[in-house]
């Protein structure tokens, strides 16, 4: 079968991958299609430290193919999205809800997969880019069949980072003011997440002013250009000069992260969602902090995914979630290598690899 893989060289296409039957408690997951995101790159860059050889993706949706013994919530031909959080379910975080937290979901990647006689890790539990994948049953979320899997592949990442560090992290309320640094996919699922909240305003920034259409489809009542003013802060502030409830952090510089604690107000918190390389230290002034601000960390959105994922589906049926459009080009397979560079530049919110 196809998949990407990467050895410490370059990704690359290959058409005699294996992975193995489900196991007890694991699902068989024909992959339909698969969302390019900037993590996936990141592997490849050396920003998220990653063993090798590995088979990438890790947004995707598809058709359950087998099911292991014991599983009973999908069946052989349930259209599924996937979620990366292969949790335990029976651990203290997971019985308080927090199945992010799980330490059996963090730094534990398995090798369903082999290429050439050499077994091959999967990358954040799902290895989307790859016709079949196997995951653990807690991944595998059924979704009605009307979504098209194109745009539900979208869910298992970018929603739920986005939109879950609205509700879920930052638990934004209506009438909450909110900044949002950077529009890519994770970006304009904040931006869609605060209009869910009832967020106003909601500013979005972005050094790309072709993004502002999109910003605000998305739910930007407001778009600063940063390629355009001479100082982002005093634009922002032009329309919050009180500064904000919450600032978003989507792209993962250190000196935006400065600049979102700069654009809170009082008790205004700022969100962490952009990666930095691993040993990336930011600043900030503490005398700032004493007005009740706060920095959070957020991993995956907050999420609880047989519940979010679900919800969120049920938001897309009713019309008040757009995955739709965040799907800017589907592309085949065999051409990973011009997604990844469309990624790379900007030229796309969330670019689709079909199988």
């Amino acid at each position: 079968m196809r998949g990407v893989m990467f050895d410490g060289g370059r990704p690359r296409v290959v058409d005699d991958l294996e992975v193995r039957a489900p196991g007890p408690g694991e699902v068989l997951v024909g992959i339909r299609a698969a969302g390019l995101c900037h993590s996936d790159v990141s592997v490849v860059d050396g920003t998220i430290p990653y063993p090798v050889p590995v088979v990438l993706g890790h947004e995707g949706a598809g058709v359950v193919e087998e099911v292991g013994d014991g599983v009973t919530h999908v069946a052989a031909g349930d259209h599924v999205a996937l979620s990366t959080l292969a949790n335990c379910g029976t651990c203290a975080e997971c019985d308080r809800g927090r199945p992010t937290m799980c330490r059996a979901s963090i730094g534990m990647p398995g090798k369903p997969f082999r290429h050439g006689g050499r077994e091959m890790y999967s990358f954040a539990s799902s290895s989307a880019f790859a016709e079949r994948t196997v995951v653990r049953a807690v991944q595998a979320v059924r979704i009605p069949r009307g979504i098209p899997l194109t745009s539900a592949a979208l869910i298992g990442c970018g929603v739920l980072t986005g939109v879950g560090a609205v509700l879920n992290r930052a638990r934004v309320e209506q009438g909450d003011t909110v900044v949002v640094i950077g529009t890519g996919g994770v970006g304009l699922n904040v931006l869609q997440g605060a209009r869910l909240a009832g967020a106003s305003p909601i500013v979005a920034v972005d050094v790309n002013p072709a993004k502002e259409a999109v910003a605000r489809l998305f739910g930007a009542t407001h778009f600063v250009d940063a390629s355009a003013v001479p100082n982002t802060a005093e634009a922002v502030r032009g329309v919050l000069p009180h500064g904000a409830d919450h600032a978003f952090e989507c792209v993962g510089r250190t000196e935006l992260i400065r600049q979102a604690v700069d654009l809170l107000g009082r008790h205004g918190q700022a969100v962490l969602l952009g990666v930095p390389p691993a040993t990336a230290e930011a600043s900030f002034l503490v005398a700032s902090m004493y007005l009740d601000k706060s920095i959070l960390g957020c991993r995956y959105g907050s999420s609880r995914p047989q519940r979010d994922i679900a919800r969120y589906a049920r938001f897309y049926e009713e019309g008040r979630l757009l995955l739709d459009e965040l799907v800017t080009r589907t592309y085949e397979v065999k051409d990973f290598d011009g997604a990844v560079e469309d990624l790379r530049r900007g030229r796309v919110a969330r670019g689709v690899l079909t199988f």
